[in-house]
């Protein structure tokens, strides 16, 4: 996991739309600067969020007690492979053992949404 003390360029620009897409974005340009593994729940309450943005449970965003706000981390279910990109919007979870509390739309990308909870995805904080 990345360090507090290091530097996260923000590729969020108030124009780019968090919302599930026809097409995939291009990996090009990504750099990996952090890793880990956790357990992963899913939110779908509309609510504020920490960063003072309203939660839109369709938006792939998520939330992480420490990660800087608009830091984009890939989120991989290494149960079957598949993979979102999220954008850190708010902090949480605050359940021992799980670090990321996905909106529903990134949950669903990469599980059933009727799991519920994902006892270990991999992340990969992007720069």
């Amino acid at each position: 996991m990345a360090s507090n003390n290091e530097t996260h360029h923000q590729l969020f620009s108030p124009m780019t739309s968090d919302r599930p897409s026809a097409e995939p974005p291009s990996r090009s340009f990504e750099r990996v600067i952090g890793t880990g593994s956790c357990a992963a729940s899913f939110y779908w309450e509309p609510q504020g969020t920490a960063s003072g943005e309203i939660f839109d449970p369709e938006a792939l965003t998520a939330a992480h007690k420490s990660l800087p706000f608009h830091t984009r981390v890939r989120v991989t279910n290494p149960a079957n492979g598949r993979s979102v990109t999220v954008r850190i919007n708010d902090r949480g979870p605050y359940i021992d053992g799980r670090c990321l509390d996905l909106s529903r739309a990134a949950f669903r990308a990469i599980a059933n949404l009727e799991t519920g909870v994902l006892r270990s995805v991999r992340y990969e904080v992007l720069d």
